[in-house]
């Protein structure tokens, strides 16, 4: 038996370090990630072990966190793989000889998304380490990857963690109970939460995860930004010796810090182990209330219960406006109903990445005050994971339904040309992030209060120059939860029954754009400088013959791809000529008499909004 496991199994328990990443991040400027130090500056590596020595913990971990080639290669340090991990050790080894203490070195591994733990655990074994401290996981099959690997390597003992949130889950929706089961079965050396929410989540978690080794090393709370630093809570030295208290009485054998720590808290933790220092009171959890789980919604939009009847479906495309008046755009909606020749208005999200209203906030306008059911368009490029869940959840609260993925425009057609885009997700990952919304879950498979019940569409170019490339995405929108699709603008629908026979057939509802150009200025620019958009050659001569009956052109092709679509496809959105929408209107035809007439809900407006219309006009 190692030394390690003799003393887990005599006691008291092992003192840990802190938040090594977070304190060198701070000690060292210009640092591309904490692990550079261990090359950059290793004076600096040395002393933060010494703090955390001198104020009392018994194990320190190397600085190689995120030593691995997939975190190392964003900062362009792959290269230097090997080195920082074999520095990370040494390192930790002087800090030990400088101090005179027996002290346990545990080699840090953390999550890897290429999977490549069983080389740092190589390298780290080989320098010296007494252990391996594989942490701050949030996945358990990735953890269980970890351990197999590092075991696959190496005899020496694992210490196996994993980061909670106050709920005693992990982000993706690993209980604390469950991962405690899991890795008993596995007989690591110990187990148990680290980074997180702080010591009171971390405590929850310990609290779950029943018997066994257990070990606790949590941030001191939760990280705020000040400007561009990373700041963390002033827990006092007395709360961590609390902790400390606390942890040992459920059972914890190694109990210490990550993120936001410092030798003073350390200091505290050493105190209370030496003290053997009784909780102050019992510890006391929150039960979390479990209400009953909303059954997903059976109600049909309009649009779906349209396609399941095969009425023909059409829309006007909107902008939303460049400001905050959304008056003209709901009156434009109001008067698109009120001619009978469109059912829906679908809403562009800032589109060629101009800066406008948000379509989904348009959208709920819309349909708050004229009764429209809209399809809005929704980007990711613009917002986070959360940022989308939000404004899905919101829009959902606000009857909002129908939704259209889109991959967005490019920052650099836009207003701010340089700046980045987010893109947590793409088109594909916002529909798998609706179809999880309705199956009552988050992103990360946690449980939601109610399931949603969008109807989630998807764009589709079958004019694209990778038509390879646009089937198999298009394929894998549908396997994610697709329900509808639209096109981009077309002026020939031969290509759209070039691209269904190419998949084999429609397997969810077509809607064909059609854009009835007045133009031949316009219809030639729109070929030449408008990504994804084609216009074929003989549309183009058609245009060119008509000379100043190119309007009339425009409007014939609009009305022929129409009555095409009726048989090739489930329906029609329109774009305005000159983007002006009441253009459109005597454009289009009657809607056929076995279409729905959209009705006037003539819903009366909440207590606030009529106060707000009342003073300022009606929207």
């Amino acid at each position: 038996m190692s030394r390690f496991l003799e003393r887990l199994a005599g006691g008291p328990p092992i003192v840990a370090d802190g938040g090594m990443g977070a304190v060198i991040a701070s000690a060292v400027p210009r640092l591309r990630c904490p692990e550079e130090a261990n090359l950059r500056a290793p004076e600096s590596v040395v002393d933060v072990h010494l703090g955390y020595i001198r104020a009392g913990a018994e194990l320190i971990e190397t600085n190689t966190f995120g030593a691995n080639r997939a975190k190392l290669a964003e900062h362009f340090l792959e290269d230097e793989l090997e080195a920082i991990n074999a520095a990370g050790a040494r390192l930790a080894r002087e800090a030990r000889e400088v101090s005179g203490r027996d002290v346990f070195i545990a080699g840090s591994i953390g999550p890897d998304s290429e999977h490549g733990y069983a080389q740092q655990a190589e390298i780290l074994e080989g320098r010296g380490v007494d252990l391996f401290m594989v942490e701050t996981f949030f996945d358990l099959d990735d953890l269980e990857r970890a351990i197999a690997a590092v075991r696959g390597v190496s005899s020496l003992p694992v210490v196996a963690l994993m980061s909670f949130d106050a709920e005693a889950e992990t982000i993706a929706g690993v209980s604390a109970r469950a991962a405690g089961e899991r890795l008993r079965a596995l007989g690591v050396a110990a187990f148990g939460a680290n980074h997180g929410a702080g010591p009171a989540a971390a405590l929850r978690a310990l609290g779950e995860m029943g018997e066994g080794v257990l070990a606790v090393l949590p941030n001191v709370g939760l990280a705020s930004m000040s400007g561009q630093r990373i700041v963390f809570p002033h827990a006092t030295p007395e709360y961590f010796g609390e902790f400390a208290a606390q942890a040992r009485a459920l059972g914890a054998g190694i109990i210490g810090g990550c993120c936001g720590t410092t030798p003073a808290q350390i200091a505290a933790i050493r105190a209370a182990v030496d003290e053997n220092l009784a909780p102050a009171g019992p510890l006391l959890v929150r039960e979390r209330s479990r209400a009953t789980k909303a059954a997903p919604s059976t109600e049909r939009t309009e649009l779906q219960r349209l396609f399941d009847d095969g009425i023909f479906v059409v829309s006007v495309q909107l902008d939303p406006p460049l400001g905050a008046n959304p008056e003209a755009l709901i009156e434009t909606a109001r008067a698109v109903r009120d001619t009978n020749k469109a059912q829906f208005v679908d809403v562009n999200d800032n589109p060629r990445a101009r800066a406008r209203m948000s379509g989904i906030m348009a959208s709920v306008a819309i349909e708050r005050f004229t009764g429209v059911e809209t399809i809005p368009h929704l980007t990711p490029r613009d917002m986070t994971l959360t940022g989308l869940e939000s404004i899905l959840l919101g829009a959902h609260a606000e009857g909002v339904r129908n939704v259209l993925a889109v991959t967005g425009d490019p920052p650099e057609a836009g207003d701010y040309p340089g700046k980045h885009t987010v893109y947590d997700v793409d088109a594909i990952g916002l529909i798998e992030l609706i179809s999880k919304l309705n199956r009552g879950e988050d992103w990360h498979g946690r449980a939601i209060d109610a399931p949603t019940s969008f109807f989630p569409g998807v764009a589709v170019n079958p004019t694209a120059d990778d038509l390879g490339l646009e089937a198999e995405r298009f394929q894998r929108k549908v396997a994610a939860g697709a329900r509808f699709a639209m096109t981009q603008i077309l002026f020939d629908l031969d290509p759209l029954e070039a691209f269904r026979d190419r998949i084999g057939g429609w397997p969810i509802p077509i809607l064909v754009g059609v854009w009835p150009i007045r133009t031949v200025e316009t219809l030639i620019r729109v070929h030449n400088e408008t990504p994804g958009m084609v216009v074929p050659e003989h549309v183009q001569q058609r245009y060119t013959r008509a000379g100043a009956n190119a309007r009339e052109v425009g409007g014939e092709l609009g009305h022929e791809l129409i009555e095409r679509a009726r048989v090739v496809a489930d329906g029609v959105y329109v774009m305005a000529p000159f983007r002006v929408p009441m253009n459109v209107v005597d454009f289009l035809p009657e809607l056929q008499p076995d279409a729905h007439e959209p009705v006037d809900t003539e819903a009366v407006p909440a207590e606030s909004t009529r106060r707000r219309t009342t003073e300022l006009g009606t929207p």
